[in-house]
């Protein structure tokens, strides 16, 4: 069986844009740097033409990972899923800490949209793993690395 990589409509596109710029910008940039090392002489010891190469190796690895996520790919569209209340993928929910008041705003997405610094979360991570299936008004215990949370949610938003 596939394994398929859920990606908000957002997430799909950075990844594609991504494989665009790898293909058409990223490595023809290399092997004009690899033809140009060449150039140089011997290539048992001219770093430019191994630095090169290694950055084919990385280019190449990333493009054959994106294009394999991406023929996975498992596009979920918000304003197609049932609005329920429910936490599911791709919503944004707010929860609060029920021990320091604190409320944070977080949206589930997949592995490769998650930045932390923009709240958004995985939905692998602990915190998803643990809302998914709730609705606002739950309280939820969440392990973190300072120990077991309890929050509630206060808001699911399908945003």
């Amino acid at each position: 069986m596939v394994q398929r990589y859920p990606m908000t409509p957002e997430g799909h596109l950075a990844l594609t844009i991504e494989l665009q710029e790898r293909k058409s910008v990223e490595r023809p940039r290399i092997i004009a740097a690899i033809a140009e090392a060449r150039a140089h002489g011997d290539l048992k010891e001219n770093a430019e033409y191994h630095a090169a190469k290694e950055q084919q190796g990385f280019c190449e690895g990333r493009i054959q990972e994106i294009e394999a996520k991406l023929s996975a790919a498992e596009v979920i569209e918000l304003s197609k899923l049932e609005q329920n209340g429910r936490v599911v993928f791709g919503v944004t929910v707010e929860i609060e800490n029920l021990d320091t008041e604190e409320r944070k705003q977080y949206k589930i997405v997949g592995d490769d949209e998650a930045d932390f610094k923009l709240n958004k979360i995985s939905l692998n991570s602990p915190i998803a793993r643990g809302l998914i299936g709730k609705r606002a008004g739950d309280e939820v215990k969440i392990e973190t690395p300072k120990g077991v949370a309890e929050y509630e949610i206060t808001q699911v938003l399908y945003i």
